[in-house]
């Protein structure tokens, strides 16, 4: 098999979840990006919150390694691809190293890291141990010899007496590397709500927190010896993307993306797969725009925390109604999650209740305890709007994490998905459709098993050429084409001809 020069990385993982791995993580990004080193983000499993904190701080968009929607060769291919143009590579893993769903552990940080060939820096939280430290690190030195653990790092220290009574354990009784420790203080932490941490694109002052972990991970942590531990991992091989790149003919479309305080829950794969269709990216605010940019041939409105800005989302007016008359119009839209409750009637949270856009009918209602968590697995049905697989019936691995319940929804709502294993909105479905809009609370992956940003591009082009065909054939309007989001057109008039369209692109 081929192989490639060698190309640094560490694994970063931990005891159990709540360690601090994505402080050190990010600290880590940060500090050696200081350096002037090029670092490249990865996290383990689907999240979004972890991988805008580590992308703001590395400076390059993270990506997400997930055995859950992708295979072995799609994540060695992955993270070849975007690690070659780096000095080093740091991915952070998911609750503790040998944590997963599966007892057999194959699903674990410490498979990913057998796959990847890469060191593991365990990051262990201190707080509440001393000596014990130690029969610690030898049970997880000793119950997976391939996984190699480079070294350890003490995370949430009480103070330099503390810190030497767990230096001396380690080194008494282990091999295992000292590779620094981080004293605990509130100046680190990042505050958390019920889907963990704050995300930093809603963070008023996430560089500055970034800066300040920085610092404190560059004077308590080896840096020179974590490079050399990064450098000295064996070649990784390199295998071919199992998604070539898409070449789409016809000009380059807009999709516009809603990127604000409220949404930013968007895989940089998918945000590339539209860029490879032929699509140029347009942010919009749904907070501080008041409409629409023009000229669009589609929208994606991700997950997030509509609910902690709904106050404001229902104050811009002007938004709301653009999007509504948009989606009324025929325009296509893809809406996940916190997307989905930003289209219905209303959500209600904490005793308040705020109106949405209102393109759906239904309203979202938040609880204290999450409504759907975890891996999902959907089979489309006939009502998908750029479906898998001509007619329906593809079967589409995601996930889903959401406190809301989705309420009151018509007697006549059409579900683009039923759920094999998952939650979804109601009833074993998930996926409601409307004109040529699909809004879920699953969060779909573009990947080669499901390469739906391509799909979604075809189903938006191939409404494009039809309307732009309408408006040309109608009178005194030849030749001259109107703003996407503002032209009405037959509901439905471009899926028939776009599954076609679809299938072709997607072979």
């Amino acid at each position: 098999m081929k192989q490639t020069p060698t190309m640094a990385r560490l694994f970063i993982s931990a005891a159990h979840k709540s360690s601090g791995k994505t402080t050190i993580a990010l600290g880590l990004c940060a500090a050696l990006r200081a350096r002037g080193l090029a670092v490249q983000p990865f996290k383990k499993g689907p999240d979004y919150i972890d991988p805008l904190w580590l992308s703001a701080a590395a400076g390059r968009p993270c990506r997400n390694l997930d055995r859950h929607t992708m295979s072995e060769p799609e994540i060695l291919s992955l993270c070849t691809e975007h690690a070659r143009s780096a000095d080093i590579a740091i991915v952070e893993g998911n609750k503790g190293l040998h944590d997963g769903v599966s007892t057999d552990g194959h699903d674990s940080g410490a498979a990913l890291a057998r796959l990847l060939e890469a060191p593991v820096v365990l990051v262990v939280d201190a707080q509440g141990i001393t000596r014990g430290i130690a029969p610690l690190l030898l049970g997880y030195q000793n119950f997976d010899r391939g996984v190699v653990i480079a070294g350890v790092i003490l995370n949430k220290v009480s103070g330099a007496r503390h810190e030497g009574k767990l230096r001396s354990a380690i080194e008494t009784y282990t091999d295992i590397p000292i590779l620094g420790a981080i004293h605990r203080s509130a100046a680190l932490a990042i505050e958390e709500r019920h889907l963990g941490l704050i995300p930093a694109n809603e963070a008023p002052k996430a560089q500055t927190r970034i800066a300040t972990i920085a610092s404190a991970v560059a004077g308590g942590l080896d840096l020179d010896r974590l490079l050399a531990i990064a450098r000295a991992a064996s070649p990784l091989r390199a295998l071919p993307r199992p998604i070539p790149p898409a070449t789409t003919p016809g000009p380059r479309r807009r999709i516009g993306i809603a990127r604000d305080a409220a949404f930013g829950f968007y895989y940089a794969d998918d945000l590339d797969g539209f860029a490879a269709s032929g699509f140029d990216l347009v942010p919009f605010d749904t907070l501080g725009d008041r409409r629409l940019p023009d000229g669009l041939d589609g929208l994606f409105i991700g997950g997030g925390f509509p609910e902690t800005h709904m106050e404001a989302l229902e104050a811009n007016v002007a938004m709301r109604r653009d999007i509504r008359d948009a989606v009324a119009a025929g325009l296509p839209v893809y809406a996940e999650c916190g997307g989905m409750m930003y289209l219905t009637r209303s959500i209600t949270w904490q005793g308040r209740r705020c109106a949405m856009v209102g393109a759906l009918a239904a309203d979202a209602v938040m609880y204290g305890r999450p409504q759907g968590k975890g891996y999902v697995v959907l089979r489309e049905t006939e009502h998908a709007p750029w479906p898998a697989a001509a007619g329906g019936g593809g079967v589409i691995a995601a996930h889903e994490f959401h406190y809301a319940a989705i309420e009151n929804l018509s007697a006549d709502v059409r579900f683009a998905y039923r759920v094999i294993r998952g939650q979804g909105i109601a009833a074993g479905h998930d996926g409601i459709v409307v004109a040529n809009t699909l809004a879920s609370f699953s969060h779909r992956r573009g990947v080669g098993a499901d390469p739906w940003p391509a799909h979604f591009a075809a189903f938006m082009r191939r409404c494009a050429e039809r309307r732009e065909a309408a408006i040309t054939i109608r009178g005194g309007d030849e030749g001259r084409m109107l703003p996407s989001a503002h032209v009405t057109h037959p509901h439905h008039s471009c899926l028939r001809e776009a599954h076609a369209d679809v299938q072709a692109h997607s072979r």
